[in-house]
């Protein structure tokens, strides 16, 4: 069942897995408990999917110019591994020969690189709708990717795993407030934070006052209501891939709990779930499933 993986690729997926591991310690643990085959295609589709994001990112003295030619290159070279089924580049490697077994269209890869490329250029949201759309395609296409891997029933399941993929990039934004606004990234809708009687001077220079709760009440408000509905969505999947997309749902929500005990205040510090409180959270659901 692991036909995919060769004795050409197989560092890569190593490579793949490695990067997993480092940088989502929630997601690399959701992953082993799948069944060992859509393990390691779950490797090969969270790594390329990170190398992509991390252009922007992870900071690096390159210019607007030369990320956009980074971009363009990686482009090029999927639509290469597309159409010959291989490729050298050490993350696009084990993506493409996933790709190619599951039947995952190139149009998720390539929204996933607009997503990117609106990161190089966008700093402000003016409405929900306009950040649901990055978050369709820098989440919500990894949830589309992901589906194919995990088996599903009805094709209804696609749907939810858009959900789920924008849910979990809503709690990113929200964990990620205080580093982002560093960047002079603002991401949460600027129409909103109007509403609340809020600019971005209460960002910057981190104002804390009642409105500003309700804001971020507002936001993870509409961030739990996403996971409410993704979760409609895993029954319809495999049932060896349930328990562990419900776990890595449970793990990831547990950061938007962490705001809420913190008074909603997200300028404390990068909110995360200790791993002694993930396994609080998977060990009553392995009874479950």
């Amino acid at each position: 069942m692991m036909d995919y993986i060769t004795s050409a690729n197989k560092s890569q997926f190593a490579y793949a897995k490695a990067i997993t591991a480092h940088f989502s310690k929630s997601f690399y643990l959701s992953t082993c408990l799948l069944p060992k085959h859509k393990r390691w295609a779950t490797f090969a589709l969270y790594g390329f999917c990170r190398h992509i994001d991390n252009l922007t990112d992870n900071p690096r003295e390159r210019s607007d110019g030369e990320l956009q030619h980074e971009l363009k290159y990686l482009e090029h070279e999927i639509r290469i591994a597309y159409r010959t089924g291989e490729s050298e580049h050490p993350i696009i490697g084990p993506y493409i020969a996933v790709a190619k077994k599951y039947e995952i269209p190139i149009d998720y890869s390539s929204d996933l690189i607009e997503g990117v490329r609106m990161d190089t250029s966008i700093r402000r949201y003016e409405t929900f709708d306009d950040l649901y759309l990055f978050a369709y395609r820098v989440a919500g296409v990894v949830g589309l990717m992901m589906t194919p891997v995990l088996g599903y029933r009805d094709p209804a399941a696609m749907e939810f795993a858009e959900k789920l993929g924008v849910a979990m990039q809503l709690t990113n934004i929200l964990r990620d407030i205080k580093e982002d606004k560093e960047m002079d990234r603002i991401y949460l809708p600027q129409d909103e934070i109007r509403s609340f009687g809020l600019d971005a001077d209460h960002f910057f220079e981190e104002k804390m006052s009642e409105n500003f709760r309700k804001l971020m009440k507002y936001q993870i408000d509409r961030a739990h209501q996403f996971y409410e509905e993704a979760e409609r969505g895993i029954k319809m999947l495999d049932r060896d891939a349930q328990f562990a997309i419900y776990s890595a749902s449970k793990i990831y929500r547990g950061i938007l709990r962490k705001i809420e005990m913190r008074d909603y205040n997200p300028f404390l510090g990068r909110g995360y779930v200790p791993q002694f409180k993930k396994a609080q959270i998977v060990i009553p659901l392995s009874l479950i499933f």
